[in-house]
């Protein structure tokens, strides 16, 4: 088997963590041309009998931002932070793997009634997160994800998300699978009224003599037990 595709030796131990987030669409600026349509014009037959293909989605102010990367559209995904699913649902990915108490998903580690997160890049938020799991003993060895959106078509951009991650993760970008999918018009995704994103992540459990699971802490505190015991008696002599 080709080496990139074995777990490596220094991580025995690992955790598979899931991540999904959905934001709508932010709402649109009023329609300008709306304001000063002509009554007769609306009232018309033709108007009333134009094609049934969806209308494009009005303009919105904010940037549609996607693994930190603002991608052209007419809209925004609307959020308290800069609403990019994508590094959201990684980050639940995350942190769903590591669950470490007081951080086991993004809302708990930076919840949106907090306003120090009003409008944060989620790159950072990131950033934070893979402080976050180094200090508690993980290390990200991988992280697959799906973007799905109707439009706009985001295949021009998907390096440089992965770029963008592989960067705030400081991993290799190999280590960085990202795909983008249409639902062929189906669902809220189909009707352009937001945009979801599914991640899963693997991380490699560090050796750092802190207990990761039920049973290590079971051993540890045995062991330390025993130790301490040993010492006791050891003094005595």
């Amino acid at each position: 088997m080709d080496s990139r595709y074995r777990v490596p030796l220094e991580y025995p131990q690992t955790r598979i963590g899931l991540g999904i987030d959905i934001h709508s669409f932010s709402p649109a600026l009023p329609a300008a041309s709306t304001a000063h349509a002509s009554p007769a014009a609306s009232a018309s037959p033709a108007a009333s009998t134009s094609s049934t293909a969806p209308a494009s989605p009005a303009a919105s102010k904010r940037p549609l931002v996607l693994g930190g990367v603002e991608i052209p559209h007419t809209r925004g995904l609307d959020g308290h932070s800069d609403a990019d699913v994508l590094v959201h649902a990684i980050m639940d990915a995350l942190l769903g793997a590591a669950r470490i108490p007081g951080a086991r998903d993004i809302g708990e580690l930076f919840p949106d009634t907090d306003a120090a997160f009003k409008d944060a890049y989620s790159l950072k938020l990131l950033r934070n997160v893979k402080e976050c799991l180094g200090d508690a003993g993980f290390v990200v060895l991988d992280i697959d994800s799906v973007i799905v959106a109707q439009a706009p078509r985001l295949s021009p951009y998907r390096d440089q998300m992965r770029s963008n991650i592989a960067e705030a993760l400081a991993v290799s970008i190999d280590q960085v699978g990202i795909k983008a999918t249409t639902t062929e018009r189906l669902g809220f995704q189909g009707r352009e009224e937001g945009i979801s994103a599914h991640a899963v992540a693997l991380l490699g459990v560090v050796e750092t003599g802190i207990p990761h699971n039920t049973h290590d802490k079971q051993t540890h505190d045995k062991q330390t037990h025993d130790n301490q015991t040993h010492d006791k008696h050891s003094e005595q002599e």
